[in-house]
């Protein structure tokens, strides 16, 4: 019982990454770019670290090298598949978009998937189940910021905004609690979402974080990729460090 309270837990601490959004109604614009700029490349390092150094290393020691990897590939094509299929349609007149209601679906789909991932590290050891929350919320509080304006301009009024971020966040509390209640029967299954977890979550980083990066200039382009490497040298120290 105290893997279940360790991913409740973390998948509640998750779900507050939906209100994140009420960062960007208190700081100005320049700030809120500045912001996302030096997240979007740290969150990439940190989902291709923890990708890399934690969850695929971890997954090699229970079971063959080459299936480790087979399953990460498929991974990587099942969320691209699931990306390209979630795509919303835009309408030139309409008060709200109807492309915000499908985000939000998209989210809450999306939110359920890293709920029985949380569920699937946990049920491993509790050190890989922090790690791989860690990687979530890497990578959630950028994408919650963009969404959160994407639904601003999709319509939806401010506060409603914020509630329907929080709602298809909390998805992954229920997730990770069914997560929890499956694997503890089938305790093969968490060594299989190990690394199918890692291909998940580097196509994030190459496919959504990584090329924005190829967009910025200068300084920024500077910036951005000591942001990416900060991010991995992160996830790197952690694994030889802590041993997590």
């Amino acid at each position: 019982m105290e893997k279940l309270f360790w991913i409740i837990g973390a998948t509640l601490i998750n779900s507050l990454v939906g209100l994140v959004g009420a960062y960007s109604l208190f700081v100005s614009r320049d700030t809120l770019n500045r912001t996302v700029k030096f997240l979007i490349p740290f969150s990439a390092g940190v989902l291709l670290g923890g990708g890399f150094f934690h969850l695929l290393a971890e997954a090699v020691e229970v079971m063959d090298p080459l299936l480790a990897m087979s399953i990460s590939i498929l991974g990587f094509l099942i969320f691209f598949v699931l990306e390209e299929y979630l795509h919303w349609h835009h309408c030139e007149k309409c008060d709200i978009h109807p492309y915000t209601y499908l985000m939000v679906i998209g989210d809450a789909m999306h939110n359920l998937l890293d709920g029985l991932v949380i569920a699937g590290a946990f049920m491993v050891s509790v050190p890989l189940g922090v790690i791989t929350t860690i990687m979530v919320i890497g990578h959630e509080v950028p994408q919650e910021l963009g969404i959160f304006g994407l639904l601003l301009s999709g319509g939806i009024q401010k506060g409603q905004a914020l509630f329907f971020c929080l709602l298809a966040q909390t998805t992954c509390v229920v997730s990770g609690i069914l997560g929890f209640l499956f694997i503890s029967k089938m305790q093969i299954l968490s060594a299989y979402i190990l690394p199918f977890a890692a291909g998940g979550f580097i196509y994030i980083a190459a496919a959504d974080l990584i090329p924005g990066m190829h967009k910025t200039e200068g300084f920024d382009k500077v910036s951005s990729f000591c942001s990416l490497c900060l991010g991995l040298i992160l996830m790197l120290l952690l694994k030889v460090y802590l041993k997590v």
